[in-house]
């Protein structure tokens, strides 16, 4: 989306005329973001709506002999998930001193293009030197970045380089424990990052068509969750949770309109999982004995604390996704054994949790949840406050599965250390 138009305010339409101008320029902004998308790919992390909600009526459990592995394809290393998109299955992965964009075909796995752009990263603790950061598409345009701070603008079409910046390094970021691990945010023109950069860099706006840069905000750490926009208040507003907290931030000029701690208490920490911004709230959530908070907007962009508990879901890794009244997501630290979790959101009380399941990604389509667990295997289960029910698994993938996958028309996209595959798990819409 170029340049939104702005009424003169000396000669404003009438009242209703006004509101229904209103409405039309949000509603493109929120297609922009992702908030709310027509479109059936898989353009970003966590879907076209940035939540984890899959489009779709309610899956059903497969008939013997199961899902269908339609491809398989070998990758290099990392955490970032596949993105679809006009057809193309598309991954940002590591293979030698590059970081490597690499665009498949999404019927035949069959590698269309690459683009490449160096990397020096080495990851401390030797988990793994690759890209955590999920790719987002609009338009002919895919946004990647590096866990080193390299932010890439690529062409759909061929994998031509449009723009790039060493953006970690010129802002003075620290990479902390594991990296730059944001997946970007494409809205209204603009490219969001969690970037901790220093002298006001924590979270900054570049312009998507150029990558210069339109606004910085904060001066906090970045953490490792990802920025989101929601419909609030009557404005669209950019949510992100960094090191230090909440942080409710203007789309327009970087306002920083809420900041609320939510963090642990200890040093070794991470905030990873993303922020469930919806209308009436935002649920935030993480580990090391922190817990989960429900904040209410309250007007102007601002919030207030609902309800926090340090034992209603504690997420290490991935993000919960919400169903009307509940919530479901990973309770746990992976190391430690996680279990899944439904608690409500008017009050985090947990109405179950299910065996222990290790860590893995929680999407919700209809009626029902997809689990992806690090063994490899995907979970159809019940998505309601009854208690946990599976209603079918299957092993789709190796052992330490961490990348959040994508689903589209019925095709599982996910990957493990060194595959990426392609299974059919439902009839297409």
């Amino acid at each position: 989306m170029h340049g939104q138009q702005t009424a003169d305010p000396a000669h404003a339409a009438p009242p209703p005329m006004r509101a229904l101008a209103r409405a039309r320029t949000l509603l493109l902004l929120l297609c922009a973001a992702g908030v709310t998308s027509l479109n059936a790919d898989w353009p970003q992390f966590l879907g076209p709506t940035r939540n984890g909600i899959v489009p779709g009526p309610s899956p059903v459990a497969w008939a013997n002999p199961g899902p269908t592995t339609l491809w398989k394809a070998d990758v290099g290393r990392g955490f970032s998930g596949p993105v679809v998109a006009a057809g193309r299955v598309l991954l940002h992965h590591r293979r030698g001193n590059d970081e490597v964009l690499e665009a498949f075909d999404s019927s035949s796995g069959k590698s269309v293009w690459r683009a490449t752009q160096p990397t020096s990263y080495e990851d401390d603790f030797g988990f793994d030197d690759g890209p955590r950061g999920t790719p987002s598409v609009t338009g002919e345009s895919v946004y990647t970045f590096g866990a080193e701070g390299r932010i890439t603008c690529t062409a759909l079409a061929d994998g031509a380089l449009r723009w790039t910046r060493a953006l970690g390094k010129e802002l003075g970021a620290d990479k902390g424990f594991f990296g730059f691990a944001c997946s970007p945010l494409v809205v209204s023109n603009r490219v969001i990052l969690q970037v901790g950069g220093r002298d006001g860099a924590g979270i900054v706006a570049l312009d998507a068509a150029t990558g210069a840069t339109t606004w910085k905000a904060t001066s906090d750490e970045a953490g490792y969750a990802s920025p989101v926009a929601v419909e609030a208040d009557g404005a669209l507003r950019i949510v992100a949770l960094n090191r230090a907290g909440v942080r409710v931030v203007d789309l327009r000029d970087g306002k920083v309109l809420a900041a609320l701690p939510f963090r642990s208490r200890q040093n070794a920490s991470v905030n990873a999982a993303t922020p469930l911004a919806s209308p009436d709230g935002v649920f935030v959530t993480a580990s090391y004995d922190t817990g989960a908070a429900w904040l209410r907007w309250r007007g102007e962009g601002t919030l207030a604390e609902g309800w926090k508990h340090a034992d209603a879901l504690a997420a290490h890794i991935s993000t919960p996704v919400r169903r009307g009244t509940l919530l479901f997501g990973f309770h746990g630290r992976q190391e430690q054994g996680a279990e899944l979790r439904c608690i409500r959101v008017s009050d985090g009380s947990i109405a179950w949790s299910s065996p222990r399941l290790g860590i893995g990604s929680v999407l919700v389509q209809g009626e029902r949840l997809w689990v992806l667990v690090e063994t490899g295997e995907i979970i159809l289960a019940e998505a309601n406050d009854a208690g946990w029910k599976e209603l079918a698994r299957a092993q789709v993938l190796g052992t330490g599965v961490r990348a959040a996958p994508a689903l589209d028309a019925g095709v599982l996209y996910a990957r493990d250390k060194s595959k990426l595959v392609a299974v059919r798990v439902a009839p297409a819409r």
